[in-house]
């Protein structure tokens, strides 16, 4: 292999600007790819959508639902699913996705008091419901708000 013989890689180079009206020759020549004549032949063609001045599709469409940008994706877990975990271990959002409780980070972790915990944790989440506070704490373990 040489200098002279190196080509990038099939397919990795693309470019739509190409030049137009150049000739005969160049296979984009006196029309340029716009064809002959008509409305879209011309300069102030009409924009993407626009279809003739019947209502476009985009606005015959009704708008449905709502998408909030500042949505926080919250994992959710119940106090009975803290039972995996041994007397006295620190619990964190890094060993609940250890674990397999949790399945992919995402923006924190919430414990809710359903089901009965047996055993004393130090647990870290973003926030605990009221009962879970207060019977994680019942047992002797301590719980930690991380922001």
């Amino acid at each position: 292999m040489e200098l002279s013989n190196l080509r990038p890689k099939e397919g990795s180079k693309q470019s739509n600007n190409f030049r137009r009206g150049r000739g005969h020759g160049s296979g984009n020549g006196k029309t340029a790819g716009y064809g002959h004549k008509g409305q879209k032949a011309r300069s102030g063609r009409p924009r993407i959508g626009f279809e003739g001045g019947q209502m476009p599709l985009y606005r015959r469409l009704p708008k449905r639902g709502f998408k909030n940008y500042n949505h926080k994706e919250i994992a959710v877990i119940n106090l009975d699913r803290l039972e995996k975990f041994e007397d006295g271990q620190v619990v964190d959002i890094q060993a609940l996705l250890d674990a397999g409780i949790i399945k992919e980070v995402c923006d924190g972790v919430k414990v809710l008091g359903n089901g009965e915990l047996t055993k004393k944790l130090t647990v870290k989440a973003n926030a605990f419901s009221a009962a879970a506070k207060e019977k994680i704490e019942a047992l002797g373990g301590t719980v930690e708000v991380i922001e």
